[in-house]
């Protein structure tokens, strides 16, 4: 008997006409950064997400790095960040001489809680970052009224296309960061953007964007010669990267579609299989509507969890854990981080497992998952 081929955790695929693009971009000779791919990816961004100004960027990270410097982030100050997140979260503002001030997350959509957010608030506090955790929406109307004056930064790397009580993911904070990886739900392989909805970071975040200069004025016409002006760093994705993005937007609609379609048969085939056997199934509020970027299962326990992805391993399906608490990590107890303090990420760190979703997976690829899945117990 042939052996299946193996269902890899995350597939990138073009979904149509990427390359044609990429030739477009060759032959336009203009394949460095903000050039004409780029500039399309920027409109359809601030349509669909909602805000003033879009600026690709070389990754997620990047973008982060970039709303720190636009809030003149120095040492001293203090971040409010989830512990249940990728490590770019806090360390964009890190690199700027911040501390990190963890929060813990909630026990059903695993977003940051809000209920601790005053709390952790200080004179120091200069930013508050959120994480749109799977593409569902953090409780973003409690979390602005606790902010107060203080910016509040969305890490909206999973939720791109989500919404909370109608309004787009990205749309809420000063600014917000976005994230085209491969295993996201749009993808040009490394990229990210930067959303800005307070119109009087605009001019500084294009300079910041580009080295420092304001070159970006010169190309305007704006200015007969551009020079250094600020700090800045090369945070420009060449346009053969755009390019791909773009046909990957032009897209958002059928991918999205597919990637719900997923999502959907998963939550709907294991429930009973997870209601048997003390798995929690995602959480996704009434009034949050979700990305669909990632499934994922609560397992009772560490030893079951360990046991479900060697289980699954051994039918060659890929269901990898996710974060480890960060105010846990070597850096994060750096900062005074003990074990206790986030119970509730110390506690989902430990069970989750992720299943795989991504567009390309099929319908005979879902069948493989779930019997893999429900016969494990």
């Amino acid at each position: 008997m042939t052996a299946l081929p193996n269902i890899p955790f995350n597939r990138a695929s073009m979904v149509g006409p990427e390359l044609e693009y990429i030739r477009q971009a060759v032959e336009s000779g203009h394949i460095s950064g903000d050039g004409p791919f780029t500039k399309r990816c920027h409109r359809l961004l601030e349509e669909t997400s909602e805000v003033k100004k879009a600026l690709l960027t070389t990754s997620c990270t990047h973008a982060l790095e970039m709303s720190a410097l636009l809030l003149d982030i120095v040492p001293g100050d203090e971040v409010i960040v989830p512990s249940f997140t990728f490590v770019s979260t806090p360390n964009a503002f890190v690199l700027r001489g911040a501390k990190p001030v963890f929060v813990d997350v909630r026990p059903d959509t695993l977003n940051l809680d809000e209920k601790q957010l005053a709390a952790k608030i200080s004179p120091r506090t200069k930013a508050i970052c959120v994480v749109h955790y799977a593409g569902v929406g953090c409780e973003m109307d409690e979390i602005l009224a606790a902010a107060g004056d203080i910016p509040v930064v969305e890490d909206n790397a999973h939720g791109l296309f989500g919404r909370y009580r109608g309004r787009a993911l990205g749309s809420f904070g000063a600014m917000a960061t976005l994230s085209f990886h491969e295993t996201k739900n749009l993808s040009c392989g490394e990229g990210g953007a930067l959303l800005l909805k307070d119109e009087r970071l605009l001019a500084r975040a294009e300079i910041i964007r580009e080295k420092g200069t304001n070159r970006s004025l010169f190309f305007r016409g704006q200015v007969d010669k551009y020079g250094w002006v600020d700090l800045g760093s090369s945070y420009l994705p060449s346009d053969v990267l755009a390019a791909f993005l773009f046909a990957q937007l032009e897209a958002r609609v059928s991918i999205q579609a597919r990637r719900r379609a997923i999502w959907e048969a998963y939550a709907e085939r294991l429930e009973p299989w997870a209601a048997k056997h003390g798995v929690r199934l995602p959480v996704v509020p009434a009034h949050v509507d979700q990305a669909f970027h990632m499934f994922y299962l609560l397992l009772p326990s560490l030893d079951k969890r360990t046991a479900f992805i060697a289980h699954m391993k051994e039918r060659g399906i890929y269901t990898p854990f996710h974060y480890l608490p960060l105010h846990l990590s070597t850096m994060g107890t750096k900062f005074g981080g003990r074990v206790g303090d986030c119970p509730v990420t110390e506690d989902v760190s430990d069970r989750l497992a992720r299943l795989p979703l991504f567009t390309a997976l099929t319908d005979a690829d879902i069948d493989r998952i779930v019997d893999a899945a429900v016969q494990f117990s």
